[in-house]
């Protein structure tokens, strides 16, 4: 797991055009904290930030170049099946320098050029500089587990791992509106899309495969996408299980191979207890980690884990910690967020990752799972309004008992009626609609009440796009949409960037491309019914799990942000954040509307009052940070 950051120069350049390549690379340090390695010539400058995992010598060091001198490659990320076609490029006469996934990697790509990724099964993004041919090659992982992200002008092409990284090298920092309304409505920026109008996201399942002197040429081509195959009924029931269960401890058994402390992270929920018994019963004394709140019962499901520990017989390590201890790392997390993203669960997943990172470098986590199987509430709600129409009445008129103000994240009671109103709102919408409102914080009237500034032709757009899938025939549509929107925008961003942070790799059996390949040939019926969510899942590992486990309700990984906002954060928000001169001088948001919702939040704060400052706090930060910052 590394850091990598390139330039593509159209014209030629002397080494010292490239100087900003070895500050893009400081940026990238926590991503690589144990080397670092250029390359430059007239036309290309690379950088590598090394997470050792695979391979500790020097001998797989980056840039890694092939024995002939011809060719060159950066690599962020795991290649698992990497021995197996080692083992057959030796057979063949290849002579390898090391023993690690990036040499394989290369050797793959020199006899094979763009159809090497057939043969990898991993989570990555690289580059491949061919100085006889002057092409570059780059590439991302089929899910989209790994970023890279780039901007093109006239003249050249700049990539990265991270946006701090692009920034040295003098990216334009014109703000996309449409982006900044997707960000406010859904708390994250959508992929492909960004903060910035200049820079995109090379998308999941991508490369780039171009020669520097064509720039012009220069083509995103997709070489896997996700496809829903549920009408081949290729398995029964019972048959589906046992290949569930298969493909999945191979997806673990792969994910087990490292040079480096491994263990597992373990919330208490299916999916990580899943992945723990797994990768149990082929490490002994598997360490497994877990974050509680002493301050906090509602949120606290650690005693869960501790039970599926004592029946796998792990290490198990659990962090047990107060409001004041979380919120003593805000600022770290605040700073490192360096394109605006406001799932408030990345508090929580950067200290579990750094509290994890002293003991291990490398952790499996149980991401993936809710998207595939249908794990989320509002896959049970849109299942309601699928297939119990009678129910509709009942919502409306129980919706209308209980004023959506009382609602909030703040308590059990309180989210009960949040989500109530939440469905009530759903129902009258169209299958499409409905999808983009219930994967949104703020609907788009409320977004256009507080920044307005968004084309609505290109907004329009977007949504269209991001619910494409929606075709009202089976829940799998829902489940393909989150894959690509909430996976990939939301998710993995947050696990990759608050475990970066924290130089941690993590790696997410789940989203091994059989295993989704797998749950996306599957019907609706075996993952969820009226009375069962994840159903084959968890029937699946039924003799493998605590009774305990199957029990539990779905909480999510949520933090006590009402409480920092009325204590804590409380003159930040009123003398800086939120600050009537500040927001006027920056000329973003309706200073009206946060006046509002400043006020509403220390007076009476309702719904999605807290998630929405949350969501401003951490835009203006980024905006003082980065984007002002000179």
């Amino acid at each position: 797991m590394c850091g990598i950051a390139g330039i593509v120069a159209f014209n030629e350049q002397t080494p010292n055009g490239f100087h900003s390549i070895r500050q893009a690379a400081s940026c990238l340090a926590k991503r690589g904290p144990d080397s670092e390695g250029f390359f430059t010539d007239e036309h290309v400058a690379l950088a590598h930030r090394r997470l050792s995992v695979i391979d500790t010598s020097n001998a797989a060091t980056q840039p890694l170049t092939d024995p002939s001198g011809r060719y060159v490659i950066i690599f962020n990320g795991e290649f698992f099946n990497y021995q197996e076609h080692r083992e057959r490029l030796k057979s063949e006469g290849v002579v390898f320098n090391s023993e690690s996934d990036t040499e394989v990697l290369l050797q793959l790509f020199i006899r094979h050029k763009e159809k090497c990724l057939d043969f990898v099964n991993g989570f990555f993004a690289f580059c491949i500089y061919d100085k006889a041919e002057k092409t570059i090659f780059m590439a991302r992982d089929r899910m989209g587990i790994k970023p890279l992200l780039y901007a093109i002008d006239e003249n050249r092409l700049c990539f990265a791992s991270e946006m701090k990284a692009l920034l040295p090298m003098g990216i334009v920092k014109d703000l996309d509106e449409v982006s900044l309304h997707q960000y406010l409505q859904f708390n994250y920026i959508p992929e492909p899309w960004s903060i910035y109008k200049q820079v995109k996201k090379l998308q999941p399942g991508h490369y780039m495969f171009f020669n520097i002197h064509e720039s012009e040429n220069i083509l995103e081509k997709k070489y896997y996408e996700i496809v829903r195959r549920e009408q081949e009924k290729k398995y029964d029931y019972e048959s589906a299980k046992k290949e569930l269960r298969r493909i999945l401890d191979d997806a673990v058994e792969k994910r087990l191979i490292s040079d480096v402390p491994l263990g597992c992270f373990l919330s208490g929920g299916i999916d990580s207890s899943v992945i723990t018994a797994l990768a149990a019963s082929k490490v002994k004394n598997l360490n497994t980690f877990s974050i509680g709140y002493k301050d906090e019962p509602f949120f606290d499901e650690t005693h869960f884990a501790l039970e599926v520990a004592k029946m796998h017989g792990t290490n198990h390590h659990v962090f047990k910690l107060t409001n004041d201890e979380l919120y003593e790392n805000l600022d770290e997390i605040l700073d490192y967020v360096d394109e605006p993203f406001a799932d408030s669960a990345m508090i929580p997943g950067y200290i579990v990752s750094k509290y994890t990172r002293k003991e291990v470098t490398v952790a499996l986590s149980g991401d993936g799972a809710d998207e595939m199987f249908a794990g989320y509430q509002k896959h049970k709600a849109e299942w309601m309004v699928r297939n119990k129409m009678l129910m509709k009445p009942a919502v409306l008129l129980l919706a209308s008992l209980f004023p959506g103000g009382k609602g909030s994240r703040e308590g059990a009671w309180q989210n009960k009626i949040r989500q109530l109103h939440r469905l009530a709102g759903g129902i009258k919408l169209s299958p499409a609609e409905r999808y983009i409102r219930w994967c949104s914080v703020m609907d788009e009237k409320e977004v256009e009440v507080m920044y307005s500034r968004a084309d609505r032709r290109e907004y329009e757009r977007r949504k269209k796009l991001l619910s494409n899938d929606i075709d009202g025939k089976s829940m799998n549509d829902i489940l393909l949409s989150d894959m690509k929107l909430v996976l990939r925008g939301d998710m993995l961003r947050k696990v990759d960037m608050m475990s970066m942070a924290n130089s941690l790799e993590v790696r997410t059996p789940f989203l091994d491309y059989h295993v989704v390949d797998f749950a996306f040939s599957l019907p609706e019926n075996y993952k969820i019914t009226s009375a069962m969510q994840k159903k084959i899942l968890k029937e699946t590992f039924k003799d493998e799990l605590p009774e305990l486990i199957f029990q539990r309700g779905k909480k999510g990984f949520e933090v006590p942000l009402l409480k920092w906002f009325q204590t804590h954060l409380k003159s930040r928000i009123e003398d800086l954040w939120l600050n009537d001169k500040f927001i006027k001088e920056q000329g973003m948001f309706n200073p009206g509307s946060i006046a509002t919702l400043r006020q509403q939040l220390f007076d009476k704060p309702q719904g999605e009052t807290e998630a929405r400052v949350w969501a401003l706090i951490v835009f203006q930060n980024w905006w003082l940070k980065y984007h002002s910052a000179k």
